[in-house]
């Protein structure tokens, strides 16, 4: 997520709005934010409804041992057709910001048909 902060200018100026979600509290996802300088919006899942809905439950997958999401990433357009989704079962492997950068462009291209 430090490289999604860093490069959030860049996803700004493609008309793309970065957001996270998480299974914590809104006060421990404030605290969290704050200290890592994260300043995208984060959603609090912490009834896991969306989670459940979207098929992303890992359970038992935090260091506690309590569900959390499964590693995801999706490109939503601004009328909600999914674009784009990358889903993993380890969360160390994330696609690179420049890469979903790279992403964004294609698809940005394919939908207004220019390249």
């Amino acid at each position: 997520m430090r490289g999604f902060q860093k490069n959030l200018q860049k996803f700004e100026a493609r008309n793309v709005e970065v957001i996270a979600a998480s299974v914590d509290p809104p006060a421990i996802t404030r605290e969290h934010t704050h200290k890592m300088g994260y300043t995208f919006r984060f959603l609090c899942d912490t009834n896991l409804d969306v989670i459940k809905q979207l098929d992303l439950l890992h359970e038992g997958a935090s260091m506690e041992g309590g569900d959390i999401f499964r590693p995801a990433e999706f490109l939503i357009d601004p009328t909600g057709i999914v674009r784009w989704v990358n889903l993993t079962e380890n969360w160390r492997i994330r696609p690179r910001p420049e890469k979903v950068l790279e992403i964004v462009s294609e698809i940005q291209a394919d939908v207004t048909g220019n390249p």
